[in-house]
């Protein structure tokens, strides 16, 4: 029997709590543990792959937005992966040992549905890229090679760099970012010293529909758009913005919520395709592992929007039926004297 991606994303897809290839291996036939790590190691699944897979899925917009965020795939307990390395997880507010996957989704936010359309594996010991750059060379392959529409890129604190930014509106898109409060800006078109934001002075009006700022070290003639924006009763972000004819506070906020679907993404992947499951230390297994994941998550979604059913439903569905089998005619009859 041949073994191939396929079967593997089935496997990834079917099993409710074990991962490993050893339980694979053990599930089937004519399949053994050292044919399925000889394939997973000397395949090689790009990101590609996924496209390849979801261009034909999803629904176009033309005011969609694109969102660039990371995660980190847990691995503290295994420090000899060879991916993994100490870095920041937002989830778990610290430093762990993980491998980091910067993802970029598609927002169609006009009909509530997203995509992850594609990913990059932060490896900077292997190929020397900041996330700023998998970011960018992911949103120039989407703008010139697969030509998706959308309007405006949503990126979080760490991606609010002077120069993506300054790439994003040279590309003629629109970019709404938090701006770190530290950050230096200028509300007084230079007739006073540039001032960090969280000490500026908003009035009534400015509060509702925002103010012009110069960031300190963009171009003397790029201005942005600053708002205050709450994000919760004991939190406020300064969200800053291209958009020059953006004005209106609650819009921002409602397009910032839009942010959130990254969110959605990471736990749905976490909790339903194993991604963080894989201990093999081999970086191509892992990265292939990673792909095979994503893929998975692709087709439970696509389920869920076909269906109706939340990808959950569809996950936990499987084991529904196997108790309906089971009920009906059990493999391990009970007895009772």
């Amino acid at each position: 029997m041949r073994f191939t991606k396929l079967n593997y994303c089935q496997y990834l897809l079917s099993s409710q709590i074990n991962y490993t290839l050893t339980n694979l291996a053990e599930h089937l036939e004519h399949i053994s543990h050292d044919k399925i790590n000889r394939y997973l190691n000397n395949k090689k699944l790009a990101p590609r792959i996924l496209w390849d897979n979801v261009k034909d899925l999803i629904e176009i917009n033309n005011n969609a937005y694109l969102v660039f965020d990371d995660t980190v795939i847990d691995k503290r307990y295994a420090i000899e992966i060879e991916p993994s390395k100490r870095q920041y997880s937002g989830n778990e507010h610290g430093v762990i040992q993980g491998i980091g996957l910067v993802n970029c989704v598609y927002v169609n936010h006009e009909i509530g549905k997203f995509w992850v359309v594609d990913y990059r594996i932060y490896d900077p010991d292997r190929d020397g890229k900041t996330k700023i750059e998998h970011v960018t060379d992911m949103l120039q392959n989407l703008v010139y090679h697969k030509k998706l529409p959308f309007k405006a890129v949503l990126i979080d604190t760490w991606y609010a760099t002077n120069n993506l930014m300054l790439y994003i509106d040279g590309l003629g898109k629109y970019y709404y970012c938090p701006l770190k409060r530290n950050r230096l800006v200028d509300d007084t078109s230079g007739q006073e010293d540039y001032k960090r934001i969280e000490l500026l002075s908003w009035e009534e009006k400015e509060l509702e529909s925002g103010k012009a700022v110069k960031i300190k070290k963009f171009p003397a003639a790029k201005k942005v758009k600053l708002f205050r924006v709450t994000v919760s009763t004991d939190r406020m972000d300064f969200i800053a913005t291209n958009d020059l004819s953006q004005g209106s506070t609650n819009v921002v906020q409602k397009v910032c919520k839009e942010r959130l679907q990254v969110e959605e993404f990471y736990r749905e992947l976490k909790q339903l395709t194993g991604i963080e499951s894989c201990q093999c230390r081999k970086g191509c297994i892992q990265r292939n592992h990673i792909a095979c994941a994503i893929l998975v998550w692709l087709r439970l979604k696509d389920l869920a929007y076909k269906t109706g059913q939340t990808i959950y439903q569809i996950k936990h569905g499987l084991l529904s039926n196997y108790l309906v089998q089971q009920l009906k005619r059990p493999d391990v009859p009970m007895f009772i004297a």
